[in-house]
């Protein structure tokens, strides 16, 4: 499985890093070994100083597909769930300064953790679902998916023209803003539409 993650899909959290707000996708990928499962605790890596959390909505793939119309995408993912982006964002920084790539500051080992999975069916409606972090009890992010630059359909149908996606493969679909540092002690929580998906701690 790959994970497929978009930037800038909230309006509001590309201003906050001072970023244009795109009119396409912008698309980057993490490795297999990003994936943090079952609320293990997230180790924080020697390479950065400055590790920031980034909570999104997470899609999981049902089946192959490659050229995907936009009306025909809601049946390529059957599941969602929660998942943080870790991001070494002093890392991050340097490269785009440089303009260079971003996966050494996205893809480093454990910079996915992922929730359990609900069935989309569980949600009357996928865009009015509400999403939050807490950090030591204290919110950090409040998203809502009404806010999406590009909903998941576009976004599964964009990819698709690109990358063939395949059953298991996860797209992460944006952050909204609030992003922030995490320190060594910290806990993390999450939810998605009220219900806690994610409970874990930085070490």
């Amino acid at each position: 499985m790959k994970i497929i993650a978009i930037g800038r899909n909230y309006a509001e959290h590309a201003k906050e890093l001072n970023n244009p707000v795109p009119t396409t996708p912008v698309i980057f990928l993490k490795p297999d070994t990003a994936v943090l499962k079952d609320n293990k605790p997230f180790y924080l890596p020697d390479f950065s100083d400055d590790i920031h959390y980034e909570l999104e909505v997470v899609l999981k793939i049902c089946k192959e597909g490659k050229h995907i119309a936009e009306k025909f995408a809601a049946n390529y993912f059957d599941e969602v769930g929660l998942g943080i982006d870790f991001t070494a964002r002093d890392i991050q920084s340097k490269h785009k300064e440089k303009g260079l790539p971003w996966e050494l500051a996205k893809a480093f080992d454990h910079s996915a953790p992922i929730s359990i999975f609900q069935p989309k069916s569980d949600y009357e409606d996928l865009y009015n679902l509400n999403f939050e972090l807490n950090i030591n009890g204290e919110s950090r992010q409040v998203g809502h998916t009404k806010d999406l630059l590009f909903s998941f359909e576009k976004i599964i149908s964009f990819v698709s023209q690109y990358i063939t996606l395949k059953k298991g493969d996860l797209i992460f679909t944006g952050t909204p803003q609030g992003v922030g540092k995490i320190n060594k002690g910290d806990k993390l929580e999450a939810w998605l539409a009220g219900k806690q998906l994610l409970n874990f701690d930085v070490k």
